[in-house]
């Protein structure tokens, strides 16, 4: 019986198609993996493909061998003479040949079982690994992968803030994940991407397994360099001093007061988050205070309780302003500061739009030799490397803040902490937002920092800590 089992395998045209597929597959599969551990670096594609398409292909061709033996069996009994042909193999074990088979059979099974096994799980580390996030999806998540790679989470993996711990939440990022991927195969994603993530995991599951919210920080000072758009790019200065704050109970304070566990704060706002128009707060007695904006619609909206990212809603993916960022490479020696107008016409220059970023470089540093040859001819004769370092660090600028092909432009997503880039706090802090009898949330400066100089280019207050 087992002679007849094997025929109905080779003899049909499905169970060889898959024989050969689990061959290719297993091959294929083995053959990369060596390769790996040989130190061969391709990429997360080599990583999908070695880990994720061959061991489907694979697992296909093994289904295939039986659907194929049993559709063989089933013609043979609409056949002349079929009566007697079995749907289903019988084999008999009283037979030392068919044991013998039976054990070759088990034995290559079980080897199958650890292949699909150990693929599944490298599958599954491929999936988390931050390659295949910011990578395989390449053309709509370089933005994001870009400012990931420069952020203080560049060594946290996606998957540790996306998903986190726990089987529910990996089944249900890579069902979302399973949509996102026809939507880049038929190119029905949006551009840019809209945030927030509604489905984010709750900060409490994720952010705070490493930061402690609750913790008292208290005071922290704070300097910032900036340069004024004038001829000598003159250095001002900034200092703050920030009251993070902390801790729980009576004696939470500060910014991180907003988080105490003690407390509760929902608010009802806009699909963005950016227009908030009303706050519930639940002190630790339990007593409840409503803020309203009279404008706002009565209906509609989404509830949030609110955590860590309604803050620091750009943690991992901070878009910089251009200010800013000519600001950090003038400070750190990137562009050299002693270039007249270096910092107004650099940022008049990477403040425009172009179709790419080739063409942002090629268009920048056209546009800053003009206008040093024009304005300042003898600069243009003298300190062409600057020039063109300048022109340089400003195209870098660009290609890590702007992404033309994912319409992501300096302001596309605003972020809250603070005030300066986007409304930020002043969502909630203001005179918008009020009470029945007419109270409304602090706007008060000093609630959450002193400011103790303000753009002066030799504060005094640092002459007193640095004397």
């Amino acid at each position: 019986m087992f002679r007849n089992f094997l025929s109905s395998i080779t003899h049909n045209a499905i169970s060889l198609v898959g024989t050969g597929l689990a061959i290719v597959g297993l091959v294929l599969i083995v053959s990369l993996f060596t390769m790996e551990q040989l130190g061969f670096e391709g990429g997360p594609y080599i990583g999908i493909l070695t880990y994720l398409v061959l061991p489907m292909i694979f697992v296909f061709g093994l289904i295939l061998i039986p659907v194929g033996a049993v559709l063989y069996r089933a013609r043979l009994r609409r056949g002349p003479g079929g009566e007697g042909v079995s749907l289903l193999p019988v084999f008999d074990l009283n037979q030392p040949k068919t044991r013998r088979w039976m054990m070759i059979f088990l034995g290559a099974t079980m080897i199958n079982v650890v292949i699909v096994a150990g693929a599944t799980y490298k599958g599954v580390e491929v999936m988390e690994s931050v390659e295949f996030c910011g990578m395989a999806c390449h053309s709509v998540m370089e933005p994001e992968y870009t400012a990931y790679q420069r952020s203080s989470h560049s060594r946290v993996s996606c998957a540790e803030c996306h998903i986190g711990p726990g089987a529910d939440w990996f089944v249900k990022s890579k069902l979302d994940g399973a949509w996102q991927l026809v939507a880049v195969t038929l190119d029905l994603y949006p551009r840019p991407v809209p945030t927030p993530l509604h489905d984010l995991r709750p900060a409490r599951e994720t952010c705070e397994q490493c930061h402690w919210p609750t913790r008292f920080v208290g005071d922290r000072l704070t300097v910032r360099k900036h340069y004024d758009e004038d001829e000598a790019n003159t250095e001002l200065t900034t200092v703050l001093l920030l009251k993070v704050g902390g801790a729980a109970g009576n004696g939470s304070s500060g910014i991180h007061w907003h988080v105490d566990p003690d407390v509760s704060i929902r608010y009802r706002s806009d699909e963005t988050r950016e227009e908030i128009y009303e706050v519930e707060y639940t002190d630790e007695k339990g007593e409840v205070e409503i803020f309203a904006d009279r404008k706002a619609p009565e209906e509609g909206g989404v509830w949030r309780t609110m955590d860590c990212v309604d803050c620091h809603n750009r943690p991992s993916h901070n878009y910089q302003a251009p200010d800013s960022e000519i600001d950090i490479a003038i400070r750190d020696g990137v562009i050299d500061r002693t270039l007249p107008f270096i910092k107004k016409e650099g940022l008049r220059i990477i403040d425009a739009e172009y179709a790419s970023h080739e063409d942002a470089r090629g268009a920048i540093a056209t546009q800053l030799n003009a206008y040093y040859s024009d304005e300042h001819p003898e600069v243009a004769a003298e300190r062409g490397d600057a020039i063109a370092g300048a022109a340089t660090a400003l195209g870098d600028i660009y290609s890590v803040n702007v992404f033309p092909n994912m319409q992501v432009w300096w302001n596309t997503y605003p972020e809250h902490i603070g005030h300066e880039r986007s409304d930020g706090c002043f969502r909630c802090h203001g005179k918008r937002l009020r009470t029945k009898e007419r109270e409304h949330i602090s706007r008060d400066c000093d609630v959450c920092h002193t400011v103790l100089a303000e753009r002066e280019e030799d504060p005094d207050i640092l002459k007193e800590l640095n004397p």
